[in-house]
């Protein structure tokens, strides 16, 4: 399913308002738990180039959730190990990216990145939602579900 990039901001900024919750040049695997942290260049490659097409167009192979953080927010920190705890338990079902929105201006910029975390849940067929600040990890594993339509 081919969207518009800028009504996918525009849900975004919506479900953003609506919601309650580096960097090597080309992503970087933590090889514990297996999320990947992306820059812009890996970003582009790996799950969407928003500088060429304005429909959005997922790139990769399962499901994803991409958190916005930085490092002097609390609430990002507090939910790091979670969404790799996510990554391990549901074995090879999703991938967990991270995105360091101080290294990354940009691609935070062109997503509308305002409030930290933010936590977009990417389902296959179906557009990115978005939840806005910390989310323990039981309300995580129902988004997984429900959103990218996951078990475990």
């Amino acid at each position: 399913m081919r969207t518009n990039l800028f009504a996918i901001v525009a849900s975004l900024l919506m479900l953003l308002g609506s919601s309650t919750t580096v960097t090597a040049s080309g992503g970087s695997n933590e090889k514990e738990s297996g999320v990947i942290t992306l820059d812009k260049e890996a970003f582009i490659n790996q799950v969407f180039d928003y500088e060429s097409n304005s429909d959005w167009n997922y790139k990769g192979d399962k499901p994803a959730i991409i958190d916005f953080y930085a490092d002097w927010c609390g609430p990002c920190r507090k939910l790091s190990p979670l969404l790799a705890e996510l990554q391990s338990e549901y074995n090879g079902k999703l991938q967990v990216y991270k995105v360091d929105t101080e290294k990354s201006r940009e691609l935070a910029a062109a997503f509308g990145i305002q409030s930290l975390p933010t936590i977009v849940f990417v389902p296959m067929n179906e557009e990115p939602q978005a939840v806005l600040g910390f989310v323990p990890k039981e309300r995580l594993t129902q988004l997984v579900n429900n959103i990218l339509k996951i078990e475990q």
